[in-house]
């Protein structure tokens, strides 16, 4: 263990830190596509001043290593670490921000680009936080929370999905998540409007999650969502959910499953928090370039 500590340390010392985001996620695609084109399928070718900043390096302490060593392993190579943890703990103030940070993908630049991404943004929600904890304090007080980190939804030969969530708890809480899909082989970011031919996907997979939301609020009067026939009278749902976004927020499944995520308000009551739909392949079928991802 210590050996793999010195190891990571080392890694851990060697990752510049830019001022500002430099790369972004297509140009990381791109070059990935290109640095790999004899390996890819052909069809993907084409202040609060008690706060406490607490920055998790990888070698501080025998407790440290403990938590490393408990860390899923993606795959045989690929990790997935808590780069940095931002953390508050007052009496009405209390922020969580762990940042991850993905290792030892051999795509240098996607690897950077969504390492540079992960830090900006976990240091935006602190900045955040202490500009909100400032602005309550001088309102006389109350209650300022964040919690936000991250999970792994699919980790297995192929794919890892990595799903980073954040909760706001500024009078009522938000929920939000994020998600990022790797494809390991290939070593390439999966969009969405990549995985179809063409933008049909879009009607598609919006009927179908309709046809869901509907079937489930007819079997199940806990559920509501922002639809007609969803569970809630007509007149709430007028200016409801009738379509996702081109980019809409997906994860692929460790079944080869595509799997549709709404944030927490976004297509159905508060208390509901994230939804998620699983689309069946079979309505997918038409519309889905290859079969690689969905299956």
């Amino acid at each position: 263990m210590d050996e793999k500590l010195k190891q990571l340390e080392k890694q851990y010392n060697e990752i510049p830190i830019p001022k500002e985001l430099d790369f972004v996620v297509e140009k990381a695609l791109k070059q990935g596509k290109k640095k790999r084109k004899n390996r890819a399928p052909q069809w993907l070718l084409g202040s609060a001043a008690a706060a406490v900043l607490f920055t998790a390096s990888l070698n501080v302490s025998p407790a440290m290593a403990r938590t490393l060593s408990e860390i899923p392993v993606v795959g045989s190579i690929v990790k997935v670490l808590t780069w940095t943890e931002y953390e508050v703990k007052e009496e009405t103030f209390d922020a969580n921000i762990k940042v991850p940070s993905i290792e030892n993908l051999e795509n240098k630049e996607l690897a950077n680009t969504l390492n540079e991404k992960y830090r900006t943004e976990g240091k935006e929600l602190y900045d955040a936080f202490v500009s909100e904890v400032d602005y309550v304090k001088g309102q006389g007080g109350g209650h300022v929370g964040i919690d936000s980190g991250y999970e792994v939804k699919t980790d297995n030969e192929q794919i890892l999905s990595i799903g980073r969530y954040t909760v706001n708890t500024v009078g009522s809480s938000s929920t939000t998540m994020h998600y990022d899909t790797i494809d390991k082989q290939n070593e390439i970011l999966i969009t969405l409007p990549m995985l179809f031919k063409d933008d049909s996907y879009i009607k598609t997979i919006s009927e179908n999650i309709i046809e869901q939301m509907r079937k489930q609020a007819a079997s199940d009067p806990d559920k509501k969502y922002w639809v007609i026939g969803g569970g809630l009278p007509d007149e709430e749902v007028i200016d409801g959910f009738t379509t996702i976004k081109a980019d809409q927020q997906f994860y692929i499944s460790d079944k080869g499953k595509l799997v549709i995520s709404f944030d927490k308000y976004e297509v159905a009551q508060g208390y509901m928090g994230i939804v998620e739909f699983e689309i069946p392949t079979d309505v997918l079928k038409k519309d889905l370039v290859s079969s690689e991802y969905i299956h």
